[in-house]
């Protein structure tokens, strides 16, 4: 047989005698006991990086989409109200006139809304009345769809809807009677008193947010215009759009057509502080969190430039021997790009195990710490939200591999660039 036809068999050794040195250098030998643990830190670093930085991005993102869905879900898109006054005369006029100003609105709900004073159990507190129609409530199915106890079908005359939290706090149930009081309610020569009346629970139901659960009860909307005064008035009219990408150009066109006399404030300016507090919060963690990566890519310079010093024989013998500086550049290269890729990818699964699961395995935490680590008065949501943004976590995965990749590049040149003979002089 010719050189000429080994010349394939010669290449695939090569190739293979490229890998078996590459794994026997990952594995700690006499004199790289050292460079062997620095390249475990850096695998661990790696790993730890991709995946919190997964965890973290998953969570914001759940915390801002479960934020918007409760608020929106609750109050609308957008919000229209009397710039004059507080209340809305010939408020069904303003509802035609709304819909028909634009394609996008889905949904208008006329209503009151007004603070009082709820009595029952012998405690006292004070709650937002929100007065509206059954079939508006039926429509905002925010509260309609997670309604725990009783029914819409007795949502008419003195009976009200509570959310969860406040039925709980209170020791309420469907068909209890509660007492509430009105502050501004009955105006007479000696001064206003308060306006008082008895209604009964229909329903408990439980949107999910800690504010809404804790603080809100539903009034029929005929039954809150003769509690509060209000006769063939609402105090706002909630507006829902069918796409939230145009809720800016649909608020502007509800301006032109409503003119000086109305308010209209969308859910972008009314809720600013919390969503950008979020945002804020979502790129300073992503920043923090970035320089473990940026730290492990450190290590595993150092690792590889500590493991060819202490290689530098070897090194020297296998270029005697006719490895070329590209072998000798790839065995390096090879060694801290299997760091950062299996890193990586470990870091990638572990991130999305967690994030997958990550309101089970909080409860786990709970049951072993017997502490609760997620308050609902403190993060307003009942459970830890997470949605997984796949073209951020393909970012993630890119942007530590592309920085363990370079970093390899200086240690493998290095490697590749030493002189055969002065090695072998050391």
């Amino acid at each position: 047989m010719s050189f000429s036809e080994t010349k394939p068999y010669l290449y695939y050794d090569k190739q293979l005698m490229e890998i078996f040195i590459m794994r026997r250098y990952l594995h700690p030998g006499k004199g790289a006991g050292f460079a062997y643990v620095v390249s475990w830190f850096s695998f661990l670093g790696i790993v730890l990086g991709v995946a919190t930085l997964i965890v973290v991005t998953s969570v914001m993102n759940g915390f801002r989409a479960e934020l918007i869905d409760k608020i929106v879900g609750m109050k609308g898109h957008i919000v229209v109200t009397n710039a004059k006054s507080v209340g809305i005369d010939d408020y069904k006029t303003v509802v035609d006139k709304i819909k028909r100003s634009n394609t996008e609105v889905a949904i208008v709900v006329p209503q009151i809304e007004k603070q009082v004073v709820l009595m029952a159990s012998g405690d006292a507190r004070g709650v937002i009345v929100h007065g509206i129609s059954k079939s508006d409530l039926q429509s905002k199915k925010l509260v309609s769809a997670n309604i725990k106890y009783g029914s819409l079908k007795f949502f008419q005359g003195q009976h009200v809807m509570i959310g969860k939290r406040m039925a709980e706090s209170l020791r309420l149930k469907v068909g209890d009677k509660i007492r509430l009081y009105f502050p501004d309610g009955i105006i007479t020569p000696f001064g206003t008193f308060p306006k008082e009346d008895i209604f009964e629970i229909s329903g408990v139901f439980e949107v999910g947010m800690n504010e809404y659960d804790k603080n809100i009860l539903m009034m029929p909307l005929e039954e809150a215009q003769s509690f509060f005064s209000y006769e063939n008035m609402v105090t706002q009219i909630e507006v829902f759009i069918r796409g939230a990408d145009s809720v800016s150009s649909t608020t502007d066109q509800l301006v032109e057509t409503l003119g000086d006399q109305f308010f209209v404030l969308d859910w972008k300016h009314s809720d600013a502080s919390i969503f950008h507090a979020v945002v804020v919060e979502k790129n300073v963690m992503t920043l923090i969190l970035s320089i473990i990566i940026i730290v492990a890519i450190f290590n595993i310079i150092s690792g590889l430039t500590m493991l060819t010093n202490s290689k530098t024989r070897d090194i020297a013998i296998l270029r005697t021997f006719g490895a070329t500086r590209k072998t000798i550049l790839r065995i390096f290269f090879y060694i801290g790009a299997s760091i950062g890729t299996f890193g990586t990818a470990t870091g990638l699964g572990l991130g999305l195990l967690v994030s997958l699961n990550i309101d089970q395995i909080k409860g786990v935490l709970e049951k072993i710490s017997n502490t609760n680590l997620f308050s609902e008065e403190i993060y307003y949501l009942s459970q830890i939200p997470s949605q997984t943004d796949w073209r951020e976590v393909v970012g993630i995965v890119l942007f530590s591999l592309v920085l363990c990749f370079i970093a390899t590049l200086y240690p493998a040149t290095k490697a590749s660039n030493l002189d055969p003979v002065e090695a072998l002089r050391r």
